[in-house]
């Protein structure tokens, strides 16, 4: 097995220049989009119709054909989101993908990475994250979506038609990539070399499509950060779909599916504020269906998915940001969560994780950190887990590389409090897909910033991420970080 270390690594956006209009053909029509920044952008473009009236609750059906120009320089409605996620701008109709691709493209086709976003299954859009960086360093085609969340996303009730039940939120993603299969190569994009990546819940998403038959063939490699392989089964998911309903004022009967149907979105969206307990204990995959005959988890572990290069990873500090309402607790609570959390585990998981350890205003927060990230309690997103489920890996397919994103201080766009939130959850994305943190970078940022994308950008050209190199110094612990990859050997 190879094993990718990823260390310190930040990106950066060049300024804006005045854009330029261009036009290409899609099979349903063509779109005009808008060129900055040496990238061609074409965002907003329907992938699927909406899923609206008989549409809920059902599989996503081909988008309808438009005549003219469709304009395509700013990004569709996003999916109603949950969570506490408000705001314009936010619709059931929303299946809409965005395409980032170089503006001097050479006569070869180029790879494609297809990014699924992360948030909970709750919350989150295509247009949160910017392709351009990568597009326009790595000539790599870029192509971000939407698809439905929550209760729209992830449903499951007795009444619902098989295909699909539980399971909407990821048929849309199945169909964003066939729309990129049949229309990729109008941006320049080679449909033979896709690579599926996401972050967190993106990254579950991900191993789903991993493990899901229908979605053979639609990419050639994969890339999962932060997240990993969980699922529901069909008991667990109806259960869920049966107690929503209570909440919303419906039974789980078909007469009560029509009711559900029947609700305006809004009055959906708060019975599910009410039912969900975070975005952890939400939606997920449903498992022992058609499009995923087998739990993710297990087709993994048997050897039942796409044998496809993979590119697995996490952050060093996972989930210490989460950790922050604890920065008050005492030395007393957090021995008892720990051994309410690890049982007969307690004993070493507080020798090896004193409270003293940790020595100042945060120490609650710092000590509550430190065994979530590395335990298998948070095996959704980081920690130990990542190498035994990459070991899980690589023996099927030999092309399996783990990271480890280790910046200590990566720019956040929030303003300091004093907590030091270290490399958590999600902040590799200000380097390789940025945002509004992108100016908080310092030159030598700026740097890691472009060896950064160079390296995802080659596994998403040729499933090796390149350039690997060993500097002088280079210490795969905890407390050094170096902007630099290297593959390492390790035992079978």
């Amino acid at each position: 097995m190879s094993l990718l270390v990823l260390l310190g690594l930040i990106a950066a956006v060049p300024a804006s220049a005045a854009p330029r209009s261009l036009t290409i053909s899609t099979v349903k029509g063509s779109v005009a989009g808008a060129s900055a920044d040496e990238v061609d952008r074409f965002l907003g473009i329907p992938y699927a119709a909406p899923p609206v009236g008989a549409g809920r609750w059902q599989p996503p059906a081909p988008a309808a054909a438009w005549t003219g120009n469709r304009s395509a320089t700013s990004p569709g409605s996003r999916c109603l989101q949950f969570g506490g996620y408000t705001g314009p701008g936010m619709s059931e109709d929303c299946l809409y993908l965005n395409v980032y691709t170089p503006a001097h493209r050479k006569n070869r086709p180029l790879p494609v990475m297809f990014w699924i976003h992360g948030g909970g299954f709750s919350s989150g859009s295509g247009d949160t994250q910017d392709g351009s960086l990568i597009a326009r360093t790595d000539n790599v085609v870029v192509v971000t979506i939407n698809y439905r969340l929550g209760v729209f996303g992830f449903l499951d009730l007795p009444g619902l038609s098989k295909q699909g039940a539980g399971n909407y939120g990821l048929l849309d993603q199945q169909a964003a990539l066939r729309w990129t299969q049949r229309n990729i190569g109008a941006s320049g994009g080679d449909a033979s070399r896709v690579t599926i990546a996401g972050l967190s819940v993106g990254g579950h998403s991900v191993c789903a499509l991993l493990a899901s038959p229908p979605a053979r063939g639609l990419f050639s490699g994969a890339i999962i950060q932060s997240g990993g392989c969980p699922s529901h089964t069909v008991k667990q998911a109806v259960a869920r779909g049966k107690k929503y309903a209570a909440a919303a004022g419906c039974s789980a009967s078909p007469v009560g599916l029509a009711c559900l149907r029947a609700k305006p979105a809004s009055e959906l969206q708060a019975a599910a504020q009410n039912f969900t307990g975070g975005a952890l204990s939400g939606s997920l995959p449903v498992s022992g269906v058609p499009e995923l005959p087998v739990a993710p988890l297990k087709a993994v572990r048997t050897g039942r998915t796409a044998n496809v290069p993979l590119l697995i990873g996490h952050t060093r500090d996972e989930v210490r940001s989460w950790a922050m309402p604890f920065a008050n607790a005492t030395k007393e609570q957090y021995e008892r969560a720990v051994r309410i959390e690890f049982a007969d585990e307690a004993d070493a998981v507080l020798a090896h994780y004193p409270f003293s350890a940790y020595g100042d205003s945060y120490t609650g927060a710092y000590a509550f950190g430190a065994p979530w990230r590395d335990s298998s309690a948070f095996q959704r997103l980081g920690g130990c887990q990542y190498q035994d489920l990459t070991a899980k890996c690589a023996k099927r397919q030999p092309r399996t590389y783990l990271y480890e994103f280790n910046d200590p201080h990566p720019p956040t766009g929030r303003p300091s409090t004093g907590f030091d939130p270290g490399a958590s959850h999600g902040s590799e994305l200000s380097y390789l897909l940025p945002r509004a943190t992108s100016q908080l970078l310092s030159p030598e940022q700026q740097q890691s910033s472009r060896e950064t994308v160079r390296y995802w950008g080659s596994f998403v050209s040729t499933g090796t991420p390149q350039p690997q190199c060993s500097p002088p110094g280079l210490r795969t612990g905890r407390e050094r970080s170096c902007p630099c990859c290297r593959a390492v050997r390790a035992g079978p």
